[in-house]
């Protein structure tokens, strides 16, 4: 027999609420250069932290098919050809880093930092870059190595997201536990 996946209707809108955050935050832009750092990433990183994987995956595919069907979700964007352009592979990995940033984090009965940190730099940085520079390559028509020192200017404002998630994820686990997956409270 299949088994079923259930969703409380709190489950439901904490994914529209993260969904709702990372929209938001893709209007965010701190300008450094040519291309602003927008607070994206920091979204997803915290959709994994708090959510868990699935929810937290979740709550990014949902905003992405809203912004595939036109509703201009990214920065004032929206429509299918976003999802084949430059930053397409980025939006992919947002999808698997916040599942990678869930399971990574919610290993075990608390969450704690070291894992929140190490769970945002993979799910979070990591996968990201890994699908989105050669996405980006192939659509430039660019050499890879090209598309990867040019986004280097990119890792520190990364980095900081990292730190930034860990920060809010941990002390919000703290202040307020009920925002977490029923698994992660159990210790407490």
């Amino acid at each position: 027999m299949a088994s079923h996946v259930h969703f409380t209707s709190r489950d439901l809108v904490r994914i529209a609420m993260f969904a709702a955050l990372l929209s938001v935050f893709s209007f965010i832009r701190i300008p450094v250069g040519p291309v602003p750092i927008t607070l994206q990433t920091l979204a997803v990183m915290l959709a994994g932290l708090i959510l868990g994987p699935v929810n937290g995956m979740l709550s990014v595919l949902l905003m992405l098919v809203l912004t595939f069907v036109g509703i201009p979700l990214l920065g004032g964007n929206g429509g299918p050809a976003i999802f084949v352009g430059v930053s397409a592979g980025y939006l992919y990995g947002w999808i698997l880093g916040a599942l990678v940033i869930g399971l990574i984090a919610h290993q075990g009965h608390r969450l704690v930092w070291w894992k929140s940190a190490l769970a945002s730099l993979v799910g979070g940085v990591l996968i990201p870059y890994a699908i989105g520079f050669p996405v980006q390559a192939l659509v430039m028509g660019a050499p890879l190595k090209g598309v990867i020192i040019s986004g280097i200017i990119f890792v520190p404002g990364d980095i900081a997201k990292v730190v930034i998630a860990t920060l809010i994820a941990t002390a919000l686990m703290r202040a307020y536990p009920a925002a977490f997956p029923e698994s992660l409270r159990a210790s407490k």
